[in-house]
């Protein structure tokens, strides 16, 4: 059975004050639920986040981390500092560090790898651009993105991996993906990976979906065969919302 996943990017938002204060809310107001529920906060903020939820069910996840361990990279964390903290997981690849910092497929490579050496895990962003999407180039694009930086992983390390699907184009565009739209790529995607490894394996990766999701559109995405959670940006930062499509799940 595949994992089911709700995990909220909050993204540069959120000093200490409002970060204390947004996990209190969570904490009072999330559900019981089946589901894995995570929050990336600032750097700055992971370790009072990760103490004040250590002894909930909510894991603290890191937004980034570079690929060396240690050494003249100023401004950097490394996997070993984040582990130090407590923090286990981190989101790679998310379309806003591919796009303002450069990040491409042979980097972010190199940062899972450096991730799985340090027995984290990942959840690894992807997706296409408006302008692949009205090209037709958005199953070869995500193909690619999957093969470049994940396909030369052994099979015991896809355990741990979690994809997260971004449709770039409909996140804040005025385009609008629709739940077909996320299940037809969120299955391809899943056929890429039986092709090159097995379908017992793909059948094992949580696929999430990253396209402006919202608790009024949450259960219908998260009701589609292959979408088995949401990676949330601008409705994690609310508990009200964050925790309206934890519900939905």
């Amino acid at each position: 059975m595949r994992k089911k996943i709700v995990a909220g990017n909050w993204k540069m938002n959120k000093d200490l004050a409002e970060t204390q204060a947004l996990i209190s809310d969570l904490k009072k107001s999330l559900p019981a639920t089946n589901a894995e529920v995570k929050i990336a906060p600032t750097f700055t903020n992971l370790y009072p986040a990760y103490e004040a939820l250590k002894d909930s069910d909510v894991e603290v996840v890191a937004q980034n981390m570079h690929q060396e361990e240690n050494g003249a990279f100023t401004g950097e964390i490394s996997a070993s500092m984040l582990k130090s903290i407590g923090i286990t997981t981190v989101i790679l690849g998310h379309s806003e560090r591919r796009a303002y910092f450069g990040e491409d497929d042979a980097l972010l490579a190199k940062k899972v790898d450096a991730a799985i050496k340090n027995d984290m895990d990942v959840i690894f962003c992807f997706g296409e651009e408006l302008d692949d999407r009205k090209a037709d180039k958005h199953f070869s694009l995500v193909e690619s993105q999957l093969t470049n930086a994940l396909f030369h992983l052994g099979e015991d390390a896809w355990k741990h991996i979690v994809l997260a699907y971004e449709p770039v184009w409909a996140i804040g565009t005025g385009e609008t993906a629709s739940p077909e739209q996320a299940q037809e790529m969120h299955e391809f995607i899943r056929k890429t990976i039986a092709k090159k490894y097995n379908q017992t394996l793909a059948d094992g990766v949580s696929i999430l979906y990253g396209g402006s999701v919202k608790p009024a559109n949450a259960e219908e995405i998260f009701s589609k065969p292959d979408v088995d959670g949401g990676l949330i940006g601008g409705a994690s930062l609310k508990a009200e919302d964050f925790v309206g499509i934890v519900k939905a799940i």
